[in-house]
C-alpha cells in the first residue's frame, strides 16, 4: 500500500511514524520551511524532519491548486493520502487522486470543535472530554465521515501542551488501526457527522491571552491552562504585567473590585475576578523566566499584602 503523508507540526510526528510502520511512504508533504528563533533563519518543520531522516521523499509546495500540483501528486500512484494538521486546503481534484482518498486524523471529537484550535478550545469551553478522529476528508472544513474515533476524559489541571501530546499519540493508534484495517481489505465504516453540535475552533490569537479580571475565575483558570505553552496569559498584577503559566480558581467572595490583590504567600498570588478569585502560582516578569509566585513576591517587597512571606 502506498501513501502520501501530508503534515507539519509536532502533532503530526506520531502519526507519520505510524503511517511507515503500516506502509509504504512515497512521498511527505510539508509546509515550506519557515523563519524561526531569534535569528529568523528558516527552520524545517518537524514532519520535514523525521522524513528527512527516514529517507522519505520531501515535497514543500506553497499551494496545492492548479493543474501541476494534481499531476505531482498522480505520478506518485498514491493508494491513499494522510493528512495531519498539514495547513494547506486541498482541492476536490487533490482530493480524487488516491486510490482511497484522502484521511485526516483531527484532534476532536467531531463534530465538536471543527477548525485550527480544538485541543485549547475543548479546555476553554471546559469539556470533560475530547478525543482524535479519523475522517474521510472531503471539500468542507472538517466536515468528512468519521471512520474511527477514540475519546479521552480531560484532566482536570491538564494544559493545552500535555494533552496536545496525549492527542498526538491517540492519533497515531487510531491512524494505525485504520490502516491496519484496509491492509486487511476491511475499509472502516464512514459515519456522517451529524448536523446538531457543530462548533468552530477559531485559530489562536495573541490577544486573546490577556486576562480580564472581570471575568470569572474559573473561566480565567481554563484559559490559563489552554493557552499554555502558546501563546500563554498574561495580565496585569500589582502595577506590573505578568506572563501567568499555572493558576487555580478559588472559589472566594471578596468583594473588591476586580484585579486587586487579595493576599499573596509561598502557595501564590490571589487576585479578584468579577466572580472568585484567581490565585497565580507561578508567573513571568518581562524579560525573564518562569518563576514560583513566592519568589516574584520576594522581588517585590513594596508590597504589603496579607499573607505575604517576609524574612
Amino acid at each position: 500500500m502506498k501513501i502520501v503523508f501530508a503534515g507539519t507540526p509536532e502533532f503530526a510526528v506520531p502519526s507519520l511514524r505510524a503511517a511507515a510502520g503500516k506502509a509504504e511512504i512515497v512521498a511527505v508533504y510539508t509546509q515550506p520551511d519557515r523563519p524561526a528563533g531569534r535569528g529568523r533563519a528558516l527552520a524545517p518543520s518537524p514532519v520535514k524532519q523525521e522524513a528527512l531522516a527516514r529517507g522519505f521523499q520531501v515535497l514543500q509546495p506553497e499551494t496545492l491548486r492548479g493543474e501541476a500540483s494534481v499531476q505531482a501528486l498522480r505520478a506518485l500512484k498514491p493508494d491513499l493520502m494522510v493528512v495531519v494538521a498539514y495547513g494547506l486546503l486541498l482541492p476536490q481534484a487533490i482530493l480524487d487522486v488516491p486510490v482511497f482518498g484522502c484521511w485526516n486524523v483531527h484532534a476532536s471529537l467531531l463534530p465538536r470543535w471543527r477548525g485550527a484550535a480544538p485541543i485549547q478550545r475543548a479546555i476553554e469551553a471546559g469539556d470533560a472530554e475530547t478525543g482524535v478522529c479519523l475522517m474521510q476528508m472531503e471539500k468542507g472544513l472538517d466536515s468528512g465521515p468519521v471512520l474511527l474515533e477514540q475519546r479521552t476524559p480531560i484532566g482536570a489541571e491538564e494544559t493545552g501542551g500535555e494533552l496536545h501530546d496525549r492527542l498526538a499519540a491517540l492519533g497515531a493508534q487510531v491512524l494505525a488501526d485504520g490502516l491496519g484495517l484496509l491492509r486487511a481489505g476491511i475499509r472502516p465504516v464512514a459515519r456522517p457527522q451529524p448536523e446538531a453540535g457543530v462548533t468552530y475552533a477559531r485559530k489562536l490569537d495573541k490577544a486573546e491571552a490577556r486576562l480580564d479580571w472581570r471575568e470569572p475565575a474559573a473561566v480565567l483558570a481554563r484559559r490559563v491552562r489552554a493557552f499554555q505553552p502558546w501563546p500563554v496569559a498574561e495580565a496585569e498584577v500589582a502595577g506590573e504585567r505578568l506572563r501567568i503559566h499555572a493558576a487555580t480558581a478559588l472559589p472566594l467572595a471578596h468583594g473588591s473590585a476586580p484585579g486587586t490583590l487579595l493576599a499573596a504567600g509561598r502557595e501564590g498570588l490571589d487576585v479578584a475576578c468579577g466572580e472568585g478569585a484567581l490565585r497565580l502560582r507561578r508567573v513571568q516578569r518581562a524579560g525573564g523566566k518562569a518563576i514560583d509566585a513566592a519568589d516574584w513576591l520576594n522581588a517585590r517587597r513594596d508590597l504589603a499584602v496579607p499573607g505575604a512571606p517576609r524574612g
